[in-house]
């Protein structure tokens, strides 16, 4: 894979993104699905192809250097990708959100609409946090989504996130969960 960091998922795993992923990372964050819940993901293709190639690439990369100790290192953004066909089906990833008190790393995702409820989110992001959690100083992270976001909620209570109450963002209400290095230890000890 061209020595591209992967997390193995089982069906699917996680790779950094690559310039020949931009036509599908436009086509997911065009459906409506996807960017009623991410709207500051949707671009024009020009967009997406600057930011692929000018900020998530190089921010990848940068990330990836910085491990174990990631600290305050912006984005980690993984193509969600089926092992079967290769095909690039969603993404997965982590990042500092600005508008939560510290620790402030959030896990955030989407999928394509013609690949929902099969439990590939719900993989990715354990696999996600596993890699976090186990490789890097990450001791909290952190998911926050709409109310209406129900397949949000259900995946952050898969993956064990506790809800930790509302916060508001851009005059919006969203929940907010966490899970903690001790709690994922003691979730996957049994």
């Amino acid at each position: 894979m061209n020595n591209l960091f992967t997390i193995d998922c089982g069906e699917i795993f996680l790779r950094e993104f690559r310039i020949e992923d931009v036509e599908s990372i436009y086509e997911i964050t065009s459906q409506p699905e996807v960017y009623e819940f991410l709207p500051d993901w949707r671009s024009t293709r020009e967009q997406r192809l600057n930011w692929v190639s000018n900020y998530e690439i190089p921010s990848n990369k940068e990330f990836l250097l910085a491990v174990p100790n990631i600290g305050s290192q912006n984005y980690l953004k993984l193509g969600i990708v089926l092992k079967e066909t290769g095909e690039f089906i969603g993404f997965c990833n982590t990042g500092i959100k600005e508008e939560l008190k510290e620790p402030n790393r959030e896990i955030a995702y989407a999928i394509s609409k013609h690949y929902r409820n099969r439990g590939y989110i719900t993989k990715a992001v354990k696999g996600l946090i596993t890699y976090l959690f186990e490789n890097t100083d990450v001791e909290q992270l952190n998911t926050v989504f709409l109310p209406r976001n129900v397949s949000s909620s259900k995946v952050s209570q898969k993956c064990g996130f506790r809800f930790n109450g509302d916060i508001e963002i851009e005059d919006q209400t969203h929940y907010h969960y966490t899970l903690t290095k001790e709690d994922w230890k003691n979730i996957n000890s049994h």
